[in-house]
């Protein structure tokens, strides 16, 4: 009998704005649909944390017995600055900076994606399709809307008449909007802005002779509107309604919104039984922003090459650190949250290694039973991995007292145990056991910081032949000294 019969499990769909039980359309299946990057730069570490809070999700759903047919997309279109009507689309625009085509941008930064993720050891979606890959699709879905009366076409771009829709429909659900309030708080359209009213957005937009990416439609060479790749996707793969559709936070409004208006115009009816959407990635308590150099990328974590940690941390740390808190809760990064984190990583790892020397005995006095279901009751309840994470460690405390002899425990319910900590910990939380990596880390900090101090005691007594034979050494194996004010830091390339 699959798990999934035995835990009820609840989620908390963003579209009622409460917890449900869940139950997908079919039996045993489960269709999700989450939004992936648009690659025209190196994925940003707040996208990593929705991606695997969706990883934990799929992760979960698959431990319970569903078949889980997973879908996430690659964005390789390119849409508009700041997701406007005019201006360069972000691939076309990266293309142009660097001289390159646009496809090569898309390649580059796609295989950066695929290579961050693995080192965060995530599982593959079941199918990744591209937008580029669907533009017949997303065609057919503009000629339905538009026969239905949902759309216009003016001189070579179709928009979707949103007080057309608003009409029959409810605009703004999702993301508790009332249209009337957002009439009342937009600008007036200018006298070069096509569209009929300020919030209708495009499906298709005629491309101007300087635009390179475009495609041939029955309204002339264009491309396809942002929110419109996303409905072609998920419905060709998932049907016209499927059962869980995520994304970050910030999609919400208006991506989210206009995915359901675009498929309730072809289609007739909502597109999603259930929305979920995982909040945003703080760092020290400040939003995130290339421009205000308050950001920093994953690879820039792993090798301690940045300005605003400490030292390196480990993917399966940092990946610890965000299963700390739930997925739909803000989560902010530092350099002592991180270093917490690695703390209780290593503190986990070093109880799950010591498992198989446990002592048993002829009774127990943990009830393992008891505490496994806990764990269950936490994941149940909207995938509390917090309330896991604190379960765990738990049943860390019982196994320290174990091994000092104050509690007992049988050799099945070790076996017990040992079975339960591996499935939360490896396959539902996706870490892994990198042989303490992080103290193994913490022991490398250790000794180059040794070496510094050698270094800088033979610079102090002019034996700079000592002093740039540990540089070099350490330059090839791949050690970098950087001395500045502050003093001599260290990078691992």
């Amino acid at each position: 009998m699959p798990l999934y019969q035995n835990q009820k499990l609840k989620v908390y769909n963003s579209l009622t704005g409460k917890k449900e039980d869940f139950k997908p359309l079919n039996e045993g299946h489960v269709g999700m649909y989450v939004c992936g990057p648009t690659v025209y730069s190196n994925v940003h570490l707040g996208n990593c944390r929705t991606f695997m809070s969706f990883d934990m999700i799929f992760r979960y759903l698959k431990h319970l017995g569903y078949k889980v047919r997973y879908v996430r997309n690659i964005t390789d279109a390119g849409h508009l600055e700041n997701d406007a009507e005019d201006g360069e689309d972000k691939i076309a625009k990266k293309a142009r900076l660097e001289q390159l085509e646009p496809m090569e941008v898309v390649q580059r930064y796609t295989l950066d994606f695929h290579s961050i993720l693995e080192k965060f050891n995530f599982l593959p979606p079941s199918i990744e399709p591209t937008a580029t890959g669907h533009i017949i699709e997303q065609i057919e879905i503009i000629k339905n809307i538009l026969e239905k009366g949902y759309a216009y076409e003016i001189n070579g771009s179709v928009y979707f008449d949103v007080e057309k829709f608003n009409e029959t429909n409810d605009y703004g659900k999702l993301s508790g909007r009332k249209l009337e309030d957002m009439i009342a708080n937009t600008r007036e359209l200018t006298a070069q802005d096509e569209k009929k009213n300020p919030q209708d957005f495009a499906l298709w937009k005629k491309a101007e002779s300087q635009h390179i990416m475009r495609w041939p439609s029955p309204w002339g060479d264009g491309f396809p509107g942002w929110h419109l790749e996303c409905t072609a996707m998920s419905t060709k793969y998932l049907g016209e309604t499927f059962d869980i559709h995520g994304g970050g936070m910030d999609l919400k409004f208006p991506h989210h919104e206009c995915e359901i208006a675009q498929a309730e115009a072809s289609n007739g009816h909502a597109p999603v039984k259930y929305w979920l959407h995982a909040n945003m990635l703080t760092l020290n308590g400040k939003k995130m922003a290339k421009s205000t150099g308050n950001n920093i990328l994953p690879n820039e974590m792993f090798s301690g090459e940045n300005t605003i940690l400490s030292k390196p941390y480990a993917p399966a740390v940092v990946r610890f650190f965000m299963m700390q808190a739930h997925y739909t809760s803000i989560l902010d990064l530092s350099d002592e949250a991180l270093s917490a984190s690695e703390k209780g990583y290593n503190k986990l790892m070093d109880a799950l290694n010591s498992l198989d020397k446990l002592p048993t005995a002829a009774t127990s006095n943990f009830d393992v039973e008891a505490w496994k279901q806990k764990g269950y009751d936490a994941m149940n309840d909207d995938f509390n991995t917090p309330m896991l994470t604190a379960n765990l460690f738990e049943g860390v405390k019982h196994i320290n007292l174990i091994k000092e002899g104050r509690e007992t425990i049988s050799k099945a319910d070790k076996d017990l145990l040992k079975e339960a900590m591996q499935v939360f910990v490896f396959e539902i939380l996706g870490l892994e056991n990198q042989d303490s990596i992080s103290q193994n880390s913490d022991k490398l900090s250790n000794v180059i910081g040794l070496l510094i101090q050698l270094r800088n005691e033979a610079r102090a007594n002019k034996d700079f032949s000592t002093s740039d034979k540990i540089r070099d050494q350490l330059a090839e194996m791949g050690i970098q000294l950087k001395d500045g004010k502050e003093g001599t830091t260290f990078s691992l390339s």
